[in-house]
């Protein structure tokens, strides 16, 4: 049977009390300089994925540093740990792995992690862009927003993901805003999208006031903390969160009840399959980072296919083929972690059209 393994890591020091439970007596500071001593281990064996033309298993691994632990350590020492688990996955008889969260961003994206392993490597991010495109573009749907007419907004458009993001949407909107820190690589952005679609961008570094103005939102930065806050938003917007930890506040959902927040690159998993590891979704149910190497694995195709900073649209087609062939498809809305019932949106709706009417 083919295999494939998915690299997890606690995105806080809490997530890692299950495995090692006497970190609990600890205070929180020393909890999480103890994880830089443990080794990485096994979360679970994943079984039953089955598309009429083939099954696989797998296994969740975790390589056991925080987000910040992620970002703030030195670089060369977190993807030695990385790597590390990398060799994990190979003895358990993995074919291909999959990088998750910080893991995938960490110093060239995989790239490194690739070369030093000696299984196929892939971050998830063409399939997460392709989940990210089509949730949002359903949910505008739902929301009654003509997609070609709306003021889109991709926040975080220099990075892999929200590039290539802005430029499908380049396709189709008319007024698109791209958003990121860096003004150079911006422009540049807005060049290559120029060249591709004959669409003129508007690009920004203040994102917080395109927001305002905004009726549909991507969101895909690399931050820690969340970026978006309740007071931000546009009534009646759609804004879905592609980013891990999140970008958007919680507050947002508790606060604006006129707002729709969706999370981008859900997907339902095709055959009986049973994670054996709550990672906060129903049964059945896996992010659009973990469904791209139960894909490629599931195809047989058993090489490095998303790594480092650069993604393309044609491999996002290509990933959206395959996820078709095999029986993956987008879920329905999802926001926080918990489904979205029709009520909810139909109220989203009336509250946003209130209001509008002040």
């Amino acid at each position: 049977m083919d295999t494939f393994a998915f690299m997890l890591h606690p995105l806080e020091v809490e997530d890692v009390y299950v495995k090692y439970p006497y970190l609990k007596k600890m205070p929180k500071k020393l909890a999480e300089d103890a994880l830089r001593f443990c080794e990485p281990f096994v979360l679970s064996n994943i079984t039953g994925i089955k598309s009429p033309h083939n099954e696989i298993e797998g296994w969740f691994v975790s390589c056991p540093l925080t987000s910040k632990q992620m970002v703030t350590l030195n670089e060369d020492y977190v993807l030695k740990k990385i790597i590390k688990t990398g060799r994990l996955a190979e003895k358990l008889g993995a074919k291909i792995l999959g990088l998750g969260a910080f893991t995938a961003v960490v110093g060239d994206a995989g790239i490194t992690v690739a070369r030093e392993l000696n299984i196929p490597v892939t971050t998830g991010n063409s399939y997460t862009v392709a989940t990210a495109l089509e949730g949002t573009k359903k949910a505008a749907e739902a929301m009654d927003i003509d997609f070609k007419n709306a003021e889109v907004l991709v926040v975080g458009a220099t990075g892999s993901i929200g590039r290539v993001c802005a430029r499908a949407f380049a396709r189709e909107a008319r007024f698109l805003t791209i958003a990121g820190r860096d003004e150079k690589k911006l422009e540049a952005v807005g060049e290559e999208i120029l060249k591709e679609t004959g669409l003129a961008v508007r690009t920004t570094k203040n994102f917080k006031s395109a927001l305002r103005k905004a009726d549909i939102v991507i969101t895909v930065t690399s931050a820690l903390d969340s970026v978006i806050d309740s007071k931000d938003l546009k009534p009646g917007s759609v804004i879905c969160d592609v980013a891990r930890p999140r970008d958007v506040s919680k507050k947002v959902v508790e606060e604006r009840n006129d707002v729709f927040v969706i999370e981008g690159g859900v997907v339902d998993v095709p055959g009986d399959v049973d994670f054996n590891f709550d990672f906060g979704f129903p049964p059945k149910k896996a992010y659009a980072c973990m469904a791209e190497t139960m894909i490629l694995a599931i195809e047989g195709r058993f090489e490095n296919f998303t790594l480092g900073r650069e993604l393309t649209l044609e491999q996002v087609d290509e990933i959206s083929q395959l996820a078709k062939k095999h029986g993956f498809k987008i879920s329905g809305f999802r926001s926080f972690g918990r489904e979205v019932k029709p009520e909810h949106i139909k109220k989203v709706k009336e509250n946003a059209r209130k209001a509008v009417a002040g």
